[in-house]
């Protein structure tokens, strides 16, 4: 019954979200044509963090959670192509706590992973790079970075 365990989980989380969430971050479960919610994918963004040059866009996360969860963590993907040293071109995030091997804990919330993926925006590791082209910008020519996230900064600023 491990679906029952990560759906109800979900439901908890989700909840607790409703109640208490990081100001400008929004997390909410998957609707369906039908109107119905599937607690198992939540499309979430994620604002930049203040005075950082990730500051003024909000940007777009999906979480997929399996059933396995919280035994095993989401999957988390920004937009195809997202640029940051720590984001595949696929747009997977690679971050330790997102990581069964590593950092995983199943008392990680959905609040304290998408706070994870907030700082690393604007701290990411060069440690280990998903996308060498960003992680060479970021390392080599900070400035060419700067710009090309404040571009991005740019392309998701919220809709008004």
């Amino acid at each position: 019954m491990a679906g029952g365990v990560a759906r109800g989980r979900l439901t908890e989380e989700r909840k607790a979200w409703r109640k208490n969430h990081p100001y400008g971050f929004v997390a909410k479960p998957e609707t369906g044509t039908d109107g119905s919610a599937n607690i198992m994918v939540w499309h979430c963004l994620i604002p930049g963090k203040s005075n950082t040059d990730w500051e003024g866009g909000c940007y777009p996360l999906t979480l997929h959670f399996n059933e396995d969860y919280p035994t095993k963590p989401p999957v988390c993907k920004f937009p195809a192509n997202f640029f940051h040293p720590n984001v595949y071109s696929s747009g997977l995030v690679c971050l330790s706590i997102l990581s069964q091997d590593n950092g995983w804990r199943p008392s990680i919330t959905v609040k304290q992973i998408l706070v994870g993926v907030q700082d690393l925006l604007h701290q990411p590791n060069p440690n280990s790079p998903a996308q060498s082209s960003a992680n060479h910008l970021f390392v080599k020519q900070p400035d060419e970075y700067k710009r090309r996230v404040l571009l991005q900064a740019k392309q998701y600023q919220p809709k008004m």
